[in-house]
């Protein structure tokens, strides 16, 4: 019943997208005749992972965003590593991005309903949306008819955005993938339903600077209460860590206010308030939810365009190039 309830309401926010021609490629209705189930088949593995799991919307969005960001939308993050060759997904950016049997169990059942037909990165695509929804966001059409590539390089991960970025480089990296300035401040709430090991965001809390132990930007209690999560000690646990904003898994505006409130976790995140190019889109977000939700399934749909493979393979399996 939650997840219907969340649903419903996610539906008062769905967002019509305009598709320009250099966008063609893709379509809502890719898999209307093909296999019209496609997309009830990835909501429902996707509600039943998360009934087990949690944690599954913040992978799932992870996992969207960080296959985006190199190589295109082509579900590269998926390729399993080979003797020859070191995949995306073991590349240390991405070590700790996990929920990969969610879409290997997606596919599995698309398989088996319309075969060689649902490619493993619109699979990706649409999962994201769906988490999203789950979670109380927006809902979206997702343009569909991507391909899968067969190329995933560890060396890579490195042009992934770094939690330890400036503006300036957040800018920049953003741009080389056709997104502007408010896509990225945009989708950087995506971190809403986020969580974080200790060792992104340590670096603010000890000897920070010759001057400040603690990043001066950052709330005060806010940072004694993360020393406590993540000590010096090597004794914490390999698993501490935080949630990026006070909701945990509710998709909302909270992750905005809680920058104002320099409780942004990451230094990337804080820096967006310290910024007139980005600022002025922090404080309008934790004012407006609604107005965030629209943006937010807009660029969504704009990243989800990026490096798009109109030629190539439809994976069978995840993990393996045919």
């Amino acid at each position: 019943m939650a997840f219907a309830k969340r649903l419903v309401l996610a539906m008062i926010f769905t967002v019509i997208v305009i598709v320009t021609p250099s966008e063609a490629a893709l379509d809502a209705h890719y898999y209307d005749r093909s296999c019209p189930a496609a997309e009830k088949i990835i909501l429902e593995t996707v509600k039943k992972a998360i009934l087990h799991d949690p944690k599954v919307p913040a992978r799932l969005l992870r996992m969207y965003f960080h296959d985006c960001f190199i190589r295109g939308c082509d579900a590269s993050i998926l390729l399993d590593s080979t003797k020859s060759n070191q995949a995306e997904k073991d590349g240390p950016p991405n070590i700790s991005v996990r929920s990969f049997y969610v879409i290997d169990n997606a596919k599995k059942k698309l398989e088996e309903v319309c075969p060689r037909t649902v490619s493993c990165a619109d699979v990706i695509a649409i999962a994201a949306r769906d988490v999203v929804t789950l979670s109380g966001g927006p809902y979206w059409s997702v343009l569909k008819g991507r391909k899968d590539g067969r190329m995933s390089r560890a060396n890579e991960t490195i042009n992934l955005p770094a939690p330890t970025f400036n503006v300036s480089q957040l800018i920049q990296s953003f741009a080389a993938r056709g997104l502007s300035v408010k896509d990225m401040v945009t989708l950087s709430g995506g971190h809403t339903i986020g969580f974080s090991h200790c060792s992104s965001f340590e670096a603010r809390l000890h000897n920070f600077s010759k001057i400040h132990d603690i990043d001066p930007s950052m709330n005060f209690a806010f940072a004694q209460s993360l020393k406590k999560i993540c000590p010096r000690s090597n004794n914490r646990g390999k698993n501490a860590g935080t949630f990026l904003d006070s909701t945990t898994s509710v998709f909302d505006n909270d992750y905005y206010r809680q920058i104002l409130s320099g409780k942004g976790v990451f230094g990337s995140d804080q820096a967006l308030l310290g910024d007139y190019r980005t600022k002025w889109i922090v404080e309008t977000y934790a004012r407006d939810q609604k107005a965030f939700f629209r943006e937010f399934a807009t660029s969504m749909v704009k990243l989800g365009n990026f490096g798009v493979k109109e030629t190539g393979e439809v994976r069978v399996n995840p993990r393996f190039v045919n």
